[in-house]
């Protein structure tokens, strides 16, 4: 693997993004506009807003992330650029390097905006540290790139890339314990959720809404959202194909 392919793949994908203003605007404003209408909705529920704000904070740059990765690379893909870019000396794994670098850049500005604007426009009061809050944030950001890159590989249009939403994403908001407790859950559906790497990120957010610190347990579904993005990433570069069939 190459630093300088991997970086210079990076800026290809950053000079595409500022050249669509407006689907930049889309990624960094929507998720705090979700956030501020879930503090609308619960706002004489300020404890509600709390336990359940954290999470959404996780889940919503997730799934923009994934829509906009997943459409944009399949666009690519199906335009004959990684090709092009693969009749050149670079790899399959500098390639998806670069391409997931590209938009973790917008990613981490998505977690930076949403996070202080959750914290010091909304009122969300959480007991953990506000850094590991920001950090899990942008890990989830990171996991929905890792995925988009991922699932694009399987569509063969935009529009089958958006159906991957609701066959991946929301399976895994349904499961990780936002909507209902998984304990609480079928034997078969907590055993599911135990593999869903969403699971992890919502437990990690959960688990700094209520308890002070940085602890071991959030710092393990950390690490589960972390080696789930890089396998990810390692399972895009092996389904990159040379030639677009």
């Amino acid at each position: 693997m190459s630093v300088l392919r991997t970086s210079a793949t990076a800026l290809r994908v950053l000079r595409q993004l500022r050249r669509d203003p407006r689907t930049v605007a889309l990624l960094l404003l929507v998720p705090c506009v979700l956030l501020w209408l879930l503090s609308a909705v619960f706002s004489s529920q300020s404890a509600v807003f709390d336990r359940v704000g954290p999470a959404l904070l996780g889940i919503f740059p997730f799934v923009s992330m994934f829509l906009v990765t997943s459409v944009a690379t399949l666009r690519e893909r199906t335009s004959g650029t990684f090709e092009r870019l693969m009749t050149m000396p670079i790899s399959k794994l500098d390639l998806i390097a670069g391409y997931a670098l590209g938009f973790a850049v917008v990613a981490v500005l998505q977690g930076v905006i949403a996070t202080v604007v959750s914290l010091q426009l909304l009122g969300l009061d959480i007991a953990g540290p506000v850094w590991s809050l920001l950090v899990v944030a942008v890990l989830d950001a990171l996991l929905g790139v890792a995925l988009g890159l991922l699932v694009s590989a399987f569509a063969a249009t935009e529009f089958q890339a958006v159906q991957f939403l609701p066959a991946v994403v929301l399976p895994q908001v349904l499961l990780c314990g936002l909507i209902a407790p998984r304990e609480q859950m079928a034997r078969g559906l907590e055993l599911l959720s135990d593999v869903l790497p969403l699971t992890y990120a919502a437990d990690a957010m959960g688990e700094l809404s209520t308890s002070t610190g940085f602890g071991g347990t959030a710092a393990r579904d950390c690490l589960v959202v972390v080696g789930s993005t890089v396998l990810a990433l390692a399972l895009g570069a092996a389904t990159l194909r040379r030639r677009t069939p």
